[in-house]
């Protein structure tokens, strides 16, 4: 018998739909559809996401399915299924409940994965956020999910007691689990993954449901809660890995690379869940080291290797390379970010007996709409610096940013997806969710990119401003805010600069207010201080004005020329 405490807070989050929301209606005769070429199959989106990520356990229970890289211990399939149990009836024992939001905050790790596994089992949401957040960045998103419980390391604990006096408290208004020794008013994750999974509650789960809740900026602005239910999840999850010549085919030998952090949806999907669905296991790294890196992908045969382009730099770059054998990889999937021609050979030397090729995807596209055809059963050529082509049981379409109208193949326009593993929609934000999905259901990407005869697709430039430093999200908007939030700060505007290492780095042009001195490293340092690594300013131009359009609007245009025609005069001098 459960006892279920009561409900540790009133409110709960809306994951209702969106009023008017979009319903998949069929394209008018004049829309020009691209199609994956491999043809649509049957998929099980009905099925719960942790039923239809373990629907084939009975063939893998042996097998290893987790394997932690700092220790080297392995968790079977079966081992992995039953501790996810317990930590459900734990959970549920803690009072969390179908709808409840948890937050996992925690670099890569067992913990992670079943916690996350648990979650589903019964009806909760998981909010995954960057451990490396400043204190301010986790509340925010810890107040916009109304999160219930955090789960986490006790070294970002202190984090969550910052500020205290305006934000909800540890232990009296929510409950935090540590994996390690649990500091004061935490409890230690033994208190569910202790727990008996016989008194796990009977859940009804309709695959409309939320099981992930990722934050997301979108094409612009703020970042926002992205509702992922049960059916996008195991749809995208089926357009990768499901029938006779899945689009990435894996097998139950195979060992997945999982270095790319899980809070980030494309090592939660494409990793992870494709993993677990096929049967194969994932070697968890907590973060990047080449040197150790490069050990466990030879100690353990390490077979696909998930990247993004910084991680594809170090492999082809780093001498320590040519000391490691790398012949057990057979797949390298680059993601997040746009891999160059250039870089893609460089690492190409290093394992030529692999097949390498991109992704694309975005967190409101469930993520990915589309990948390499290379990496299939029965695969295709691949082109250099395609991101392959659509995913199977999905629509993609190219439209004209200026007229709206359709294109067809080799014309440049804005990306949009259309299928059952885009998001419901964005929490609590009807406005956001009708401007990013229209009444057709298609899911405006805001990249433009075009498809080729062979319909492959070519990202080329973004109608979005979000600025990509190594994979990771850039919202101009957020970082705008805390400058202008300075008191020595009249206006400002954030723009992208490029660098050969991160891809993109976040710069900003200041606008002084009257009377005020202040220097470059004074800004760097007021934003450094409450923000995550990857949004800190990296430089500094000092301006009389921000250009800007009658109604407004920041004319980034003409900022990146500005930065362009400053990197070219560099050169010349150079």
């Amino acid at each position: 018998m459960i006892t279920v405490a009561p409900s540790l807070d009133t409110q709960s989050p809306d994951f209702s739909s969106p009023k008017n929301a979009p319903e998949q209606n069929p394209s008018p005769k004049n829309i020009h559809i691209f199609k994956s070429k491999l043809p649509d199959i049957p998929i099980s989106n009905h099925l719960p996401l942790h039923t239809y990520c373990f629907e084939h356990l009975s063939q893998t229970s042996d097998r290893p399915c987790l394997i932690v890289g700092s220790t080297g211990r392995i968790y079977t399939y079966a081992e992995t299924h039953l501790l996810s149990r317990k930590i459900a009836a734990g959970l549920a024992n803690l009072g969390i409940k179908k709808g409840d939001v948890i937050m996992i905050l925690l670099q890569n790790c067992a913990e992670f994965v079943l916690s996350f596994v648990a979650a589903s089992m019964i009806g909760a949401v998981v909010t995954t956020a960057n451990p490396f957040y400043t204190s301010a960045e986790i509340y925010k998103q810890f107040e916009a999910s109304k999160s219930k419980l955090i789960i986490t390391q006790s070294i970002y604990v202190d984090k969550l007691r910052d500020n205290q006096d305006k934000h909800p408290k540890i232990g009296d208004d929510f409950k935090v689990i540590t994996i390690d020794d649990p500091p004061e008013n935490c409890l230690h994750f033994s208190v569910i993954s202790e727990a008996d999974e016989s008194e796990l509650p009977e859940v009804e789960i309709d695959p409309n449901d939320p099981v992930a809740l990722p934050f997301s900026s979108g094409t612009t602005g703020l970042p926002k809660g992205v509702i992922l239910t049960h059916k996008s999840l195991t749809t995208s999850v089926a357009q990768q890995v499901d029938g006779e010549n899945p689009n990435l085919y894996l097998t139950h030998d195979d060992v997945l690379l999982c270095v790319l952090p899980l809070f980030h949806i494309f090592s939660l999907n494409s990793v992870l869940l494709c993993a677990l669905r096929a049967g194969s296991a994932v070697l968890l790294m907590p973060k990047f080291e080449i040197g150790a890196l490069l050990e466990l992908i030879q100690q353990h045969k390490v077979s696909v290797a998930m990247v993004v382009p910084p991680l594809v730099l170090a492999l082809a770059k780093n001498p320590m390379v040519a000391d490691f054998d790398l012949s057990s990889i057979r797949l390298v999937l680059s993601g997040a970010a746009p891999l160059g021609k250039e870089l893609e050979d460089a690492l190409r030397s290093r394992v030529p007996q692999a097949i390498l090729g991109q992704g694309y995807g975005m967190t409101e596209a469930g993520p990915v709409l589309s990948m390499c055809l290379g990496f299939a059963k029965q695969a295709f050529p691949t082109k250099a610096g395609s991101c392959g082509t659509v995913v199977r049981n999905a629509e993609l379409k190219v439209v004209d940013p200026d007229t709206g109208s359709s294109l067809g193949y080799n014309g440049a326009g804005e990306i949009c997806i259309r299928g059952h593993q885009i998001m419901k929609g964005y929490l609590n934000d009807h406005n956001a969710t009708a401007a990013t999905i229209d009444a057709d259901g298609w899911l405006h990407t805001g990249d433009i990119g075009y498809v080729d005869e062979d319909d492959e697709i070519f990202i080329v430039d973004r109608v979005k401003e979000l600025i990509k430093f190594k994979g990771f999200q850039v919202p101009p908007a957020e970082l705008e805010g805390l400058l202008i939030s300075h008191p020595s700060i009249a206006d400002a505007a954030v723009v992208p600069q490029k660098d050969p290492v991160a891809g993109e780095v976040p710069v900003a042009f200041v606008v002084r207010s009257n009377g005020f001195d202040l220097t470059e490293e004074a800004v760097k340092e007021f934003i450094a201080k409450q923000v995550v690594f990857y949004k800190r300013i990296h430089k500094v131009y000092f301006v009389h004005a921000i250009p800007k359009s009658p109604s407004g609007k920041i004319l980034r245009k003409d900022l990146r020329a500005k930065l362009a025609a400053a990197a070219a005069s560099n050169d010349t001098s150079s």
